[in-house]
């Protein structure tokens, strides 16, 4: 198949993704939208008589050559709208990709559910995203995510990790991998799932480019699972675009005090499924996976990445602390909480109170966790 013509009417001005897939619907292909005299072209809603004009005048540009021929120069599979190999879910929905560009094995026909959340992770949003990917790759499911830090980053190698497939969606082209301290995963993702994007094989990540992405991870999977998300978390753009796409939107409740959860919760207050174990989301789309790929393993049950009910607080009389450590030490519990929080509920600033977390954790009772959030040492009871 001749793809240069897909690739020249996506540069046509006036052109976006919803017009590109009216066009096809109405034409089936971009030689017959070229070839398409302006008043038929007119008749597509949307399509004026300016742009009708622009279309009909349009030439394949240097710049549509070098991005096809760059594409497959780099073993890069090209799928576009019409194609068999194009997933039926995402066609579906009312601006997908005009064209796929896809590092590995799609398998389209897979049931896929996308994990996302916050790149500003807690060790209890990390593993709860690692354990549900792990549970929903062995049940026969594709895990979708972005590849970025945080909970993107635990769902891909939690399926990995469970010998299933993943499929990362990029924010920019497949010959940069954003962040790039993901390399090894991607290469990972690519050997057993697939790197996906809709942008040219060079294109360098953009601020723009991650809510666009974030149609296509939701638009590929039956349902979308909010790992962990603040109420500014991009992950909820996510949903939204789940719950926009008529798909299934659902959120793992953490902490009622914690920040990093308050976007998770907000969604559970508009509809979204409460999601305990992995089983709250098979049982949803048990119908979609092949009875041959089901697992008979125990759902992944998410009360066990929260503080056990044999854990409790850290006996602080066998340490020396001083009236700082202990003031600091009554407001922080087993589940972590940002710097900027305890900063609000203790007398001092943020110079001395991050000395006083550092001291706390060499002396063996605070927890340190990625994005300066802090918590108690668990103890067995």
């Amino acid at each position: 198949m001749n793809l240069l013509p897909w690739f020249a009417l996506k540069e046509v001005p006036g052109v976006g993704n919803l017009l590109f897939k009216r066009l096809i619907d109405a034409f089936q292909t971009p030689q017959q939208v070229f070839g398409a005299d302006a008043s038929r072209l007119a008749r597509v809603s949307g399509v004026s008589k300016r742009l009708a004009g622009t279309i009909r005048a349009h030439k394949i540009s240097d710049q549509a050559r070098r991005s096809h021929d760059r594409a497959l120069d780099a073993g890069v599979s090209l799928v576009p709208l019409t194609h068999g190999d194009y997933p039926k879910l995402l066609a579906a929905i009312h601006d997908p990709p005009p064209v796929l560009q896809i590092v590995g094995q799609l398998d389209p026909d897979s049931a896929m559910v996308a994990l996302v959340g916050s790149r500003k992770a807690t060790s209890y949003g990390l593993k709860n995203a690692s354990g549900l990917a792990s549970e929903l790759a062995a049940s026969g499911f594709t895990v979708v995510s972005g590849l970025a830090r945080g909970i993107d980053t635990a769902a891909h190698s939690g399926a990995l990790a469970a010998q299933g497939r993943t499929i990362a969606v990029l924010g920019c082209g497949l010959g940069t991998i954003y962040p790039p301290e993901n390399r090894r995963l991607a290469e990972a993702i690519a050997r057993s799932g697939a790197l996906i994007s809709e942008f040219d094989y060079d294109r360098s990540p953009e601020a723009h480019h991650f809510p666009m992405r974030n149609r296509i991870i939701s638009g590929l999977s039956l349902g979308t699972v909010v790992v962990e998300a603040s109420l500014k978390s991009g992950s909820l753009i996510t949903a939204r675009c789940a719950a926009d796409q008529n798909r299934e939107v659902f959120a793992v409740p953490g902490h009622i005090h914690a920040s990093q959860s308050a976007g998770t919760h907000h969604l559970i207050q508009e509809g979204a499924k409460l999601v305990a174990s992995s089983a709250d989301i098979t049982e949803e789309f048990a119908a979609h996976v092949h009875t041959a790929a089901k697992s008979t393993t125990t759902p992944c049950d998410l009360s066990h990445s929260k503080p056990s009910q044999n854990t409790c607080r850290p006996d602080t009389s066998k340490f020396s602390l001083d009236h700082e450590e202990i003031s600091v030490l009554k407001v922080l519990d087993l589940y972590p909480s940002h710097i900027d929080d305890i900063l609000q509920t203790v007398p001092m600033g943020a110079g001395r109170l991050s000395a006083v977390l550092l001291n706390l954790e060499l002396k063996g009772v605070v927890v340190r966790s990625p994005g300066k959030l802090f918590s108690l040492k668990e103890e067995k009871s």
